[in-house]
């Protein structure tokens, strides 16, 4: 994944931040802890304002196309209004070797809601293509802070309008449309679930949520016990938020299609699959949203990996964890996609 990403210079990780508090924290896996270092150079625990630009660099996507004819996937490239009227970028992949009618998936990239773009993380979900015949939508939905909430969302938003509106044309079942997304794309994909249902709008047939950012209020103890250490740090999810949200962060005006940890009513979702490591600061927040949406009576599959740092799975997929990872979340896909 390092492949084509510029390195930080270790002078820079942190920037001025103050001393790490010492709060005692679930121990790493032995395996994905060796590679932390190695992570650390491209994706710094520790990300402030002044580290956006150098992460649009980082965390660039290198090509895929040779990826993309080895196993024989076709790509077109689409554009679609987004909520302001203003032009959306996305990209629609198929396999070759699939007739419809397919299911489809609407894919939220990870970036901290800061910087990614529509091919970020996007090898850990091509087996959903090639392997379940999935039509998958990925979208280059717009980033804060240059283009704060309601920007993202409702760019995620149309997306699903769009797709639903071209289930013909893409030879996809209306009744097998399913939303996904990691990091900060989980929580896109979460709000967009609840705003999917509070509209009318497409219905979805589930969502995935890996490692979801939705809870812009930053309280929990895992959040605490994660300070300058690991993947995606405290200062940075305050980073993440503040560049979404400017100075409502944290007060009571807070739309919960942005921050769905926020909302009050998790009835009439689709099935949802989270997961999560123990060892990163989302595990708290992604837990109590699963337990929540158990108490209001709905499907969700929860998954807590021991000693798993955030987006493990992206940054360490040959690791044990994250083959763990991949492989149980693409049996939740194959089973949601199939009924």
């Amino acid at each position: 994944r390092s492949s084509g990403r510029r390195i930080l210079d270790p002078s820079l990780r942190g920037g001025d931040v103050t001393m790490a508090r010492a709060v005692p924290h679930p121990p790493f896996d032995a395996e994905l802890k060796a590679g932390l270092a190695v992570v650390g150079g491209m994706f710094p625990p520790t990300i402030t304002a002044d580290l956006i630009e150098f992460m649009r660099t980082s965390y660039a996507s290198p090509p895929m196309d040779e990826e993309f004819d080895r196993r024989r996937i076709a790509v077109n490239d689409v554009t679609f209004p987004g909520g302001d009227g203003a032009a959306v970028n996305a990209a629609v992949l198929r396999s070759r070797d699939f007739s419809g009618p397919h299911p489809a998936v609407l894919y939220a990239h990870s970036g901290g809601l800061m910087f990614g773009d529509m091919f970020s993380g996007l090898d850990l979900v091509l087996d959903w293509v090639t392997e379940l015949g999935a039509v998958l939508v990925t979208v280059d939905y717009r980033l804060a802070p240059e283009y704060p909430d309601p920007y993202p969302r409702e760019d995620m938003y149309a997306a699903l309008e769009w797709l639903a509106a071209h289930v013909t044309d893409l030879d996809v079942r209306a009744d097998r449309i399913l939303v996904a997304g990691a990091s900060s794309g989980g929580g896109l994909a979460a709000g967009l679930a609840l705003a999917a249902r509070d509209r009318g709008g497409p219905r979805l047939c589930g969502q995935v949520l890996d490692y979801p950012m939705l809870d812009d209020r930053c309280m929990t103890a895992s959040i605490e016990q994660f300070d300058g250490i690991g993947v995606w740090d405290r200062i940075s999810n305050e980073t993440g938020w503040t560049a979404l949200l400017g100075e409502q962060r944290g007060t009571d005006f807070v739309s919960p299609y942005a921050a769905p940890a926020r909302a009050r009513d998790l009835r009439g979702l689709p099935p949802a699959f989270i997961d999560v490591g123990a060892a990163e600061i989302f595990r708290d927040e992604a837990i109590d949203y699963a337990n929540r949406i158990w108490q209001a009576g709905g499907d969700a599959e929860l998954h807590v990996w021991s000693g798993a740092f955030h987006a493990c799975d992206i940054f360490a997929p040959h690791t044990g964890v994250g083959r763990s990872m991949i492989r149980t979340r693409n049996t939740w896909v194959e089973k949601i996609l199939a009924d």
